[in-house]
């Protein structure tokens, strides 16, 4: 039987980081939770067990349910008739296996039905299930809203919605408009409160709307008359049962078939408030729109690894010239690199989650008692943390998605164009991932105040005092020396005192940070699982030969070359 989880021992390994006991210990109150649930965890070990056994029952559903209903759902996608969106035959099972089973609401406190599930778990299931379909995986982890809600929304909204979301009910985050997509503040569907029915009208329209037909939504909205910038948005949850929404139309997209993208039409549509007015973009959409990007992240890991066994499979299995394919170097360059992509983006996706974990636990834990000095300067040393992680997790992701596909479909020859290999589908699922939730240009707007600030360079400086097994001193040493020359290109790009030199580079010197983080992280892996060894080698030193032509470009940059390029306006 397939098991995407226990087929994956890189899952497991994730789980045994040392940050993680004081990432349960905190989400179970120091283990108190197991007094008033007799299903909670009495310790570390014990939650530990819990965590594999619930992500066994996700992997064996993913691969022997989810994964086999994907060419289905691809060629059926979905349909619209009557204001309803009808999921493809497979969806529909996918969906009701999953409810039965309990697996919706993972991370949701107890109190709600949930299982009160650390984030890390979360994202490994979000990362399992979207390398058995991602366009479900879209359908699935868009209950990130529950996060949302649980921790802006009133103790009235929390407690009539968050049991929906453990029952199945679907959630999408209504967004992008028309004439508003990467640039939120120019969102203008209307707010205003009705006195007489004591709640919010929504009128306006929405586009691109991934799960547009979801049952619970996030909704942003312009409650401010006479404004035009972030300051007068506010966050709304409209519920589908009120039926004041008209679905005009569901997009016809390349990839990710089975989960509906819709244009809503909202006709004083009845809503209620999530927090406080005038912060809808500035606090909560923000907070949304980072763990939809960590979500994100899962899906373009579990595409890449999907991507990467059907290469390595067909790569083992396709004969030319009396061998396989696998044994010419090119092919097995090409594997090796993918490889080494995938299990690096991996690390990187985990290391953030833990981040996001810590800070959010310190929050929560802040609003029951007072923290102590050490522990407010710790939450704000993971929110830092997390907040410039997540873009350059979902830049590197989302691009090594891509790039993976891409090797994959070029691994199968012709075949690979054709529909007869799961891997064509994969290519066009994969390419909505550096497109949705924000382009790889725009986390590279967010990630480069990590650049400026020196937060990366600091936790970069943390690694390096790992101390390491002689035998990764080497690589450790390149490290080294692509960090000290990272400063110095750095240092090259804040002497031109020009912003815009600084911006038209600011993508080569992300990478080149992000070249270095993932480098350390293998290193760190594979101190304590050989099979990262050939990873780390290989990441490092590709990493070490682009971050050099990055910094001979830069070093050359002038006035010149920047209005060379400024003459295509």
């Amino acid at each position: 039987m397939e098991n995407f989880f226990l087929d994956n021992e890189h899952l497991a390994f994730h789980l045994s980081h040392p940050l993680m006991k004081s990432i349960v210990k905190m989400k179970e109150k120091n283990y108190t939770e197991s007094k008033r649930y007799d299903y909670a965890p009495l310790d570390f070990e014990d939650a530990i067990d819990s965590y594999k056994k619930i992500l066994e029952v996700i992997g064996e559903i993913a691969g022997e349910i989810i994964a086999p209903n994907a060419e289905e759902v691809d060629k059926e996608g979905v349909t619209l008739a009557n204001n309803v969106v009808t999921y493809a035959k497979g969806t529909q099972q996918n969906h009701e296996v999953l409810k039965r089973a309990g697996m919706y609401g993972l991370s949701l406190p107890r109190k709600y039905d949930g299982l009160n599930f650390p984030m890390v778990i979360s994202i490994m299931v979000a990362e399992i299930i979207a390398r058995a379909d991602a366009s479900f995986s879209n359908i699935w982890s868009l209950q990130d809203c529950a996060e949302t809600i649980h921790e802006f929304a009133s103790e009235e909204l929390k407690s009539k919605y968050l049991p929906m979301i453990h029952q199945g009910n679907t959630c999408s985050m209504a967004l992008t408009e028309p004439d508003a997509g990467s640039d939120l503040q120019a969102v203008m569907l209307k707010a205003h409160y009705d006195h007489e029915a004591k709640c919010w009208r929504l009128n306006g329209v929405k586009r691109f709307i991934t799960n547009g037909d979801a049952d619970i939504q996030l909704v942003l909205a312009r409650s401010e008359e006479d404004t035009t910038d972030a300051r007068g948005l506010s966050c709304f949850l409209y519920d589908r049962m009120d039926n004041a929404v008209t679905i005009r139309r569901v997009e016809n997209k390349l990839g990710i078939k089975g989960a509906p993208t819709c244009e809503l039409v909202y006709k004083n549509a009845p809503a209620q408030l999530i927090g406080d007015e005038r912060m809808g973009l500035i606090k909560y959409v923000m907070s949304l729109m980072n763990a939809a990007r960590l979500g994100i992240g899962a899906q373009s890991v579990g595409l890449a690894e999907a991507a990467y066994r059907e290469a390595l499979k067909y790569a083992n299995e396709r004969e030319q010239f009396d061998s396989k394919i696998i044994d010419f170097p090119p092919v097995y360059e090409m594997l090796a690199g993918m490889r080494a992509k995938l299990d690096g983006v991996r690390s990187l996706l985990y290391e953030t989650s833990r981040f996001v974990d810590m800070y959010k636990l310190f929050t929560f834990e802040g609003k029951e008692r007072s923290l102590s000095n050490e522990e407010r300067n710790e939450m704000k040393y993971y929110q830092r943390l997390a907040d410039v992680y997540t873009p350059l997790l979902k830049l590197f992701a989302s691009e090594y998605c891509n790039q993976i596909a891409y090797d994959a479909l070029q691994i199968h020859g012709g075949t690979g164009y054709m529909k007869d290999f799961p891997v064509e589908r994969l290519m066009r699922d994969a390419r909505i991932t550096n497109i949705y939730e924000g382009t790889s240009q725009l986390q590279v707007v967010a990630a480069i105040r990590g650049v400026s600030s020196g937060t990366y360079l600091k936790r970069i400086k943390e690694y390096e005092a790992i101390e390491l097994k002689p035998e990764w001193q080497v690589l450790k040493n390149t490290l080294v020396d692509m960090t000290h020359r990272f400063e110095k290109t750095f240092a090259i790009a804040k002497e031109w005192n020009n912003i815009e030199m600084f911006d038209f580079n600011a993508r080569r010197l992300v990478e080149m940070v992000g070249n270095i983080v993932i480098g350390y992280l293998l290193i760190l892996d594979a101190e304590h699982h050989i099979d990262y060894t050939h990873s780390a080698h290989i990441f490092i030193q590709m990493g070490d030969a682009q971050n050099r032509e990055k910094e001979a470009y830069i070093a050359r940059f002038t006035e010149n070359d920047l209005a060379a390029y400024q003459s295509i306006k």
